[in-house]
């Protein structure tokens, strides 16, 4: 029997004929904003999964707590034994609940109920959590995308999408930065220059050379107007029409290293 042969995963999809990892497509893990909001609304997020599915919830057959595969029965306390790492107090205090009363339980209950009927509407930051959850690589708010791309790798092959787009961006910021510092001027006083001076076409070369990131977005980031006067400021910057160009060029490319 052949389907027996190779990995676990492989017999499995060969049993009932599946494909790709076990857990393809399902699960993930994304980092998540510690501020109280965000971490609230992906933890309603989570807990109302079933009732979203047609599976438990108001209105259906079962209750919400009686979907197996959920925390949600011990935030009721209505699990016999709570996992030591299913910490509950900071879902319930994040909801604006005191975990310390005994209330607290059945008003995370009425509110999560509450939900259910559409009572509560929903809010920009549960909205803006629920895409994140389906289609980002994190929770949060843009401050926190930020700091993640300054902590990704500056090489490697397994950035994707938003991530990369994000990684480039700051990676671009960070340039400005270190350009500004070599030029000895302030970001204000470069984006206040006007298009056809040297300095400003340098940062515009350093940012176009060393990353990925879109004329479009370094002509917004360094207001240029048009892509077309980026592109004017990089022929300037790439032929070096002048010494004041050449040695800012140069400049820039110890920026870059």
């Amino acid at each position: 029997m052949k389907w027996l042969q190779g990995t676990y995963t492989q017999r499995f999809n060969a049993m009932f004929r599946c494909r790709g990892h076990l857990f393809q497509g399902r699960y993930k893990a994304l980092p998540i904003e510690g501020e109280a909001s965000y971490f609230s609304a992906v933890g309603n997020y989570i807990h109302l999964n079933p009732f979203r599915a047609g599976i438990a919830g108001m209105g259906l057959d079962n209750p919400l707590e009686s979907y197996p595969f959920s925390s949600y029965p011990a935030y009721l306390g209505r699990s016999r034994k709570v996992p030591d790492w299913l910490e509950l107090t900071r879902l319930i205090n994040a909801c604006g609940f005191d975990s310390g009363q005994p209330e607290s339980r059945a008003a995370y209950r009425a509110f999560l109920e509450s939900r259910m009927k559409g009572e509560a509407g929903q809010g920009a930051i549960e909205e803006l959590v629920e895409k994140q959850l389906k289609r980002g690589w994190f929770v949060g708010g843009e401050d926190f995308r930020k700091r993640l791309a300054l902590q990704l790798p500056d090489r490697t092959d397994n950035l994707r999408g938003e991530q990369r787009k994000a990684h480039d961006e700051a990676e671009a910021e960070r340039l400005l930065q270190r350009a500004l510092s070599e030029l000895r001027l302030s970001e204000s006083d470069l984006l206040g220059m006007k298009n056809n001076r040297p300095e400003k076409q340098a940062v515009a070369w350093l940012m176009k050379k060393s990353t990925t990131v879109t004329g479009v977005w370094i002509a917004d980031r360094l207001k240029m107007g048009s892509r077309a006067n980026l592109s004017r400021a990089l022929s300037a910057l790439s032929n070096e029409v002048d010494e004041v160009r050449k040695e800012l060029k140069q400049k820039m490319t110890q920026c870059a290293g």
